[in-house]
């Protein structure tokens, strides 16, 4: 039978999604999701944007969908660079991973290590902790703090396109914490003004997260046995996710702020078109 902790834990998830499952559907704002069109059209618009020879980093590729973000950005080879951000170098044992680059960081000192961030022209961040894992000062300082300075740092370094991870249902006036500092660090985001500014906000993500998390299973097993256009709604694959960002960030856009809600996530991250190169 699980402990206090487990439990406790598993009661916070469930609350947090029992909220989310209240909120109204979102603004996905302009030029979200993806249309027939723009489907047919992605083969030739990863092409152009291969030519480009962008560089591009990840901000908490240690986690699920950072994992995954890099696994897809190597496997369609949109970039010509690719550079981890963290604060411990991974190890990858596959071959495709040869020639990712890995900048060392000491997120409490973040200015010592400005160079990181430098010559980048897309930035990807999915950094992120839990309440439970870090206590509520320390999920702040993660979720909050060191996204911020992070961004400020690759805005400074050049970075043209930043890609946010936040959630469904972020906002800094609401009463749950998660939500809040999710909702204010995409508006402090925002204020740094890059050219382009893409915000992600997914419902609850399904994995298999090679971090077990108390109550996290509880969930997908709920999110599982619900009908697929209900749940869809409310939940998302981690990979829906992912391909969602890199079909984003291959698409022309002139505008400086992209909000996408969860159905446009779904959307776009379904797109088909030939993924490799």
């Amino acid at each position: 039978m699980p402990g206090p902790a487990a439990q406790s834990a598993a009661a916070a998830v469930a609350a947090l999604v029992a909220a989310l499952l209240l909120l109204r559907p979102e603004d996905a704002g302009p030029r979200a999701g993806s249309s027939m069109a723009e489907a047919e059209a992605l083969p030739k618009l990863r092409e152009d944007f291969r030519m480009q020879n962008k560089s591009v980093f990840i901000l908490g590729a240690s986690g699920e969908t950072g994992r995954v973000l890099l696994k897809e950005i190597l496997e369609q080879g949109l970039f010509s660079k690719v550079t981890l951000i963290g604060r411990r170098k991974l190890t990858f044992d596959e071959e495709a991973y040869k020639n990712v680059n890995q900048e060392v960081v000491d997120f409490e000192k973040l200015d010592d290590y400005a160079s990181a961030f430098q010559g980048h022209d897309v930035g990807f961040c999915c950094l992120g902790t839990t309440r439970r894992k870090a206590g509520a000062e320390g999920f702040v300082r993660v979720d909050r703090d060191y996204v911020l300075k992070s961004a400020e740092l690759a805005k400074a370094g050049g970075c043209k396109h930043f890609n946010l991870l936040s959630s469904k249902g972020a906002d800094k006036s609401s009463n749950f914490l998660y939500l809040q500092v999710k909702g204010e660090v995409e508006a402090r985001v925002e204020e740094l003004k890059f050219d382009r500014y893409s915000i992600f906000r997914p419902g609850v993500l399904l994995c298999d997260r090679q971090e077990s998390r108390p109550g996290e299973w509880m969930i997908r097993k709920f999110f599982g046995s619900l009908p697929v256009s209900w749940a869809s709604g409310h939940s998302v694959p981690v990979v829906t996710v992912v391909r969602a960002m890199l079909n984003n960030a291959v698409r022309p856009s002139n505008e400086k702020k992209e909000l996408l809600d969860n159905k446009a996530i779904h959307d776009l991250g379904k797109a088909d078109g030939s993924l490799k190169p």
